[in-house]
């Protein structure tokens, strides 16, 4: 009950975090794929936006329809794995995702992550339930292609889902029952349903000089300098550990070497799950070794272990005549993800509790809060200017914000990364000679070479947001006229 008041606390309160509103603003320039991810998110977005409007209820309500769909296939595999005290099984792995703080923040958040993590879980289901069937003489086609059809809609969340993908072809190269499968047309077609469900990305990629790719391949597989980076391989490996719960771990390692005699006798689930695990981990352990490997990267390889968590965290012989009684453990558990949902929540919804203690520290927390006076602002200056002048910022994030606040997609960000208003305004003639509202911070200032493209500019007006006392952060509002628009594109 605690879980649920924090994640409804957060859902109806919480100002759109800046890429939730990057998103949703997605959502209303409609597209076949995006510069930084797939489009399926986007078009979820565009879609509720259009049915229900703008609002932090429509913004999450997403969130709703996968967090029903995944629990409802945890349901499932533990109906499928377990032939006793299914509902016990299950309300264990349900608390035990809920308490792990990597997966309360992925599955509250109206990004991506949330959809993959969903649409993997029902391929691995579906794919792993045919490999039983196959091993039975009893394998069910429908099952195999459901599968690849849910792990083409995982593609086309993130482009992540490919380590789910490399773990079931692991399983099939690993596991000598399963091999003939490789001479089987039945997992070609498979494949080929996959690929057709990236076609989207693909076409969009060759529309834009393969941009996306480009991006992904320098960010995380070109290294920025030669070496070792113990930093970075230590950063991943200790934030993984904490996040996922460190009190998991131990029950993961159990639970796949050894795997409960209460668990479904033969089935390839314990297999499946640890080659979808071990490749994730192992490929974004090595790259966090020479380049950047994120926690969040590896959200997919988990998600099999949690339904083989439970029998972990009860005494054995207890859940005889339906008396249940848990492992003292579980209740730390509990408490530790309890922790770190209630400071979450209250550092998105209430105060960035790392204002209390530096005024650089964290800006992405700091850009949930004041963007009411932010419009206000904004809007007073706009109206000075007339015949709607362009509304310009100077980051990715303050524009996507600010388009949320303002319901208005025609905001643009200028700034020296490349980002998807690059692709909405390749040089776009129809902007110059208009007049700017121009909005920046201390993190992204105005650039010398944007103010050079007006012939004159305000002094900026300050706006200082602060929370209950304790100062966030200045923003700065200045008005630009005849904007030139030259040369200021990267792509």
């Amino acid at each position: 009950m605690a879980f649920a008041l924090l994640r409804l606390g957060f859902w109806f309160a919480v100002f759109p975090n800046s890429d939730e509103a990057y998103y949703w603003l997605w959502g209303q320039n409609p597209g076949w794929s995006y510069y930084d991810h797939p489009p399926l998110n986007a078009w979820i977005q565009g879609g509720l936006s259009a049915i229900v409007g703008r609002s932090t209820f429509a913004l999450r309500l997403s969130n709703l329809f996968s967090n029903a769909a995944l629990f409802y296939t945890y349901y499932k595999i533990i109906s499928y794995l377990y032939c006793r005290e299914i509902q016990y099984y299950f309300l264990l792995t349900v608390l035990l995702i809920l308490a792990s703080p990597l997966y309360f923040l992925f599955l509250s958040l109206a990004w991506h992550d949330h959809w993959l993590i969903t649409f993997s879980l029902i391929a691995a289901y579906w794919f792993v339930t045919f490999l039983d069937g196959y091993l039975d003489r009893q394998a069910q086609t429908w099952r195999l292609y459901a599968s690849a059809i849910a792990i083409g809609l995982a593609m086309l969340c993130k482009y992540n889902a490919i380590f789910v993908i490399f773990g079931f072809v692991a399983v099939l190269i690993a596991d000598r029952r399963v091999r003939a499968l490789w001479r089987d047309r039945r997992l070609y077609g498979a494949a080929a349903i996959v690929s057709l469900s990236f076609i989207p990305v693909l076409g969009w990629n060759i529309s834009n000089g393969f941009q996306s790719f480009h991006y992904y391949f320098d960010r995380s597989v070109q290294p920025a300098s030669p070496g070792i980076k113990v930093g970075a391989f230590l950063a991943f490996t200790i934030v993984s550990f904490l996040v996922v719960s460190p009190f998991y771990w131990r029950g993961f390692y159990t639970s796949l070497t050894r795997p409960s005699s209460l668990i479904r006798k033969n089935s390839l689930y314990p297999t499946v799950a640890l080659w979808v695990f071990a490749v994730s981990s192992i490929f974004l352990i090595l790259l966090s070794l020479v380049s950047a490997a994120l926690y969040y990267w590896n959200i997919t390889a988990y998600l099999l272990l949690f339904p083989l968590l439970p029998t972990a965290f009860f005494v054995q012989g207890s859940t005889q005549n339906s008396t249940l009684k848990v492992k003292p453990i579980f209740w730390v558990t509990q408490l530790y993800g309890l922790l770190f949902a209630t400071l979450l929540v209250m550092h998105y919804g209430l105060l960035p509790l790392s204002a209390l203690v530096s005024r650089d520290a964290d800006p992405d927390s700091r850009m949930l809060f004041g963007w009411d006076k932010i419009e206000t602002v904004v809007t007073t200056q706009a109206e000075m200017l007339g015949a709607s002048p362009l509304l310009i910022t100077t980051d990715y994030r303050s524009a996507a914000a600010l388009a949320y606040q303002l319901n208005n997609k025609a905001v643009i960000a200028l700034s020296d990364r490349v980002d998807q208003f690059d692709f909405w305004y390749p040089n776009n003639s129809s902007l110059q000679g208009r007049n700017a509202v121009i909005l920046s911070d201390d993190w992204f200032p105005v650039p010398p070479k944007l103010l050079a493209q007006f012939d004159r500019v305000s002094p900026p007006e300050t706006v200082s947001i602060t929370r209950f006392g304790v100062w966030i952060k200045n923003y700065y509002v200045q008005k630009g006229y005849q904007f030139k628009g030259n040369n200021l594109w990267k792509k």
